[in-house]
Order: structure tokens, then sequence, then C-alpha cells
């Protein structure tokens, strides 16, 4: 497989327009078109983990965290994220990250957290108000289906709760084809009319080039006709953090031995504990702490994230449980997450999750 088959999927799962502006998601090693024949997903890259590469023959690793994250001057082996990546090359395994656009999508990395916790009727804690166009395109009848269904493959039209939204209407469309084509229908030289479906649809702007890649290919003409709208409306289909609703109310107590369960830790930070029963529950993976006040105003009674500075705890004493459950426990289900979207869209391809612990932090 050539590893831009497989970014594709997972940009299309995550657009790379969704991650925060200090990120750096996407392909850190490698080119796009480099072979591979298995790919290992990881939270972290480590050395360890880019042995475990060597040894299970995995030319791919697909992480949460990019290894590359600020500017490098040098590349010689002094410091932990230079070592990786000189052994990386060195035994040509490509790295691919997928950080704050898994974050922020729909159903990444906040979602898992909060099914996991047995969270239900979720929502996103603090929606990205993203930009939405208007994709309209004009398509033979016959191919209209075609078209239209890479359209909603690709990520266009969600309306709220409701997806594969489009107007479609039928009408004539003409044109001449000149020189140096190859005209689907129609001769050279000659005006042609063809009964032709317009598509209309709804495509938010970090899915917009996916989208019109999708609709291009799918297209039967070699010069597709389309037009791009730019809307007022926004879409809140993205953005940091989930909150939702426990089946039935809990003891706080209950409540928070059963997540130290579920994250397999023994230990949760928390401030005083709201003495009421939970029912509303935020979460954030990995580094929440700009959340507390967002999870606060939608009235949640415990909001677990990871990071929590010592100042954060004394923030809505008495209101709602802040509760630190730790940066890598409140993430270790992205790597089943990445598992499941690169084993659904290539059933035959080897794909392995890492078994190499790679959380720093310890306890006594």
């Amino acid at each position: 497989m050539i590893i831009s088959e497989l970014i594709s999927s997972l940009e299309q799962y995550a657009p790379l327009g969704l991650q925060e502006s200090y990120d750096n998601s996407g392909l850190l090693i490698g080119n796009y078109n480099d072979k591979i024949n298995q790919a290992l997903v990881c939270l972290d890259v480590t050395p360890a983990v880019i042995d475990e590469a060597i040894r299970t023959k995995s030319s791919l690793i697909v992480a949460h965290h990019p290894i590359i994250f600020k500017g490098l001057k040098k590349i010689n082996g002094n410091s932990l994220v230079e070592r990786v990546i000189r052994k990386a090359i060195k035994n040509d395994i490509c790295i691919y990250a997928m950080h704050t656009n898994l974050d922020n999508a729909l159903n990444g990395v906040n979602s898992i957290l909060a099914s996991k916790l047995g969270i239900t009727n979720m929502r996103i804690l603090s929606p990205s108000a993203s930009k939405l166009n208007k994709l309209v395109c004009f398509c033979p009848d016959e191919h209209a289906g075609e078209v239209r269904q890479a359209l909603f493959d690709s990520g266009a039209g969600h309306i709220g709760n409701y997806d594969n939204c489009s107007y479609n209407l039928k009408g004539e469309g003409s044109f001449r084809a000149l020189e140096n084509t190859n005209p689907f229908v129609g001769e050279k030289g000659k005006t042609h009319f063809e009964g032709e479906t317009r598509i209309e649809t709804v495509v938010p702007d970090f899915k917009l080039p996916l989208v019109v890649k999708a609709m291009i290919q799918a297209h039967p003409y070699e010069e597709v006709a389309y037009d791009v709208y730019p809307l007022e409306n926004k879409s809140l289909a993205s953005g940091a953090g989930m909150i939702g609703e426990l089946e039935t109310e809990e003891n706080i107590e209950d409540f928070l031995a059963s997540v130290k369960n579920i994250l397999g830790t023994k230990y949760l930070k928390h401030n005083r504990l709201v003495a009421k029963t939970v029912k509303k529950v935020a979460v954030c993976g990995g580094s929440g702490s700009f959340l507390i006040d967002a999870a606060a105003r939608q009235k949640a009674d415990v909001f677990i994230t990871g990071d929590i500075k010592y100042h954060d705890y004394f923030e809505h004493q008495g209101e709602m449980t802040i509760v630190d459950a730790g940066h890598y426990e409140t993430e270790q289900f992205t790597k089943e997450l990445i598992h499941t979207i690169l084993t659904k869209n290539f059933p035959n391809f080897a794909v392995r999750i890492s078994e190499t612990a790679t959380n720093p932090v310890s306890f006594l």
C-alpha cells in the first residue's frame, strides 16, 4: 500500500484543518509515495516504540502526539526527539501524527473517552464555529447518484443531527468541446446539450479540499463544473471536549470509583467533592483545564481531564467536581480509535496497537 492512501482515510476522518495553530499533525517522517506493509498505532513515539516497529516489521507508526512539535535546528541524537528521528529514518520507518485534529473531531478522542465512561446524549463541550460553504456541481443524470454519494462519503451534507443532506434539481447543461479535449459525451467543435442534475450540499471549510477532490474523482467529465459559495451559517460539528449525561444519577464516590476502574488508575486528583449526585459529566482527553469554565457554564456536575494546575482546583468549589485523571489515562483509548478507523477502511492491511508502555508518569 502507498502511504498516501492510508493518510487520505485518516484525514477524511480528522482533517488537518481541525488542528490548532500551534500543532504539527500530519506526515512527519516519510514520503507520501512510500510503500508501507504494516502500521503500528501508539500515543507517543519513543525509542522503545521504534524498536517495536522494527521487531514487528511495521513500516509506519501512527501516533497521537507528534514527535516533531517544536522547531528543530539539528538532528544529532543529543535529545530523545533527535534519537527517535534518526532511528526511524535509518530503519525506513514513516511517522504520522493525528493530534489536535483528532481531539477536535466530532467522533474523536473525547467521544471515545465519554463513551467508555458511560456518557450518553453527547455533544461537543466547546464547539468551533467553522465556516460553512455551499457546494454546487452539475452531473449527467445517470451519474448523479454516484457523485452525490462520493460527496457524502467524503464529509459533505451534515446539518445538525442529519447527514446525507442535499438538494437536487434536474435541468439541461450545454458545452462545446474544443481542441485537446476528450469529451465524455458530445463531439468536438459542436455545442452539446445534456440532461444534468444540479446537486447542492453544504461543506465546512476544513473538509472542502477533500470533498472537492472526491467529487472530481467520481465525476465522469474531464472538466467538472462546480461552484463554491461561502455561507454566513456556521458548522458546530467540531470542537474541544464533550459533555453528556449518565444513564442514571450516581453517587459521586461511586462514579469516581468507576472512573478509576475504567481508566485503570489507582489515583484521581480532584477538588472538594460536590455534595450531590452526578448526572451531567464533561470530559476532555489530555490537557483540558482551559475548558473548566465551559463545563461549569453548562452545569456539569463533574469535569474529567488531565494536567490540572494547582490554582484551577479553587474554581467552582461546591458547584462542580474537577477531576485530574491523568493525561495518558484520558487519552489511552485513542489507540483503539485509530486502530478501528484503519481496520474499518483497510480490512486486509495489518494494523497493530503498540504494546510498549509510554506513560512517563509513575506513582509511589
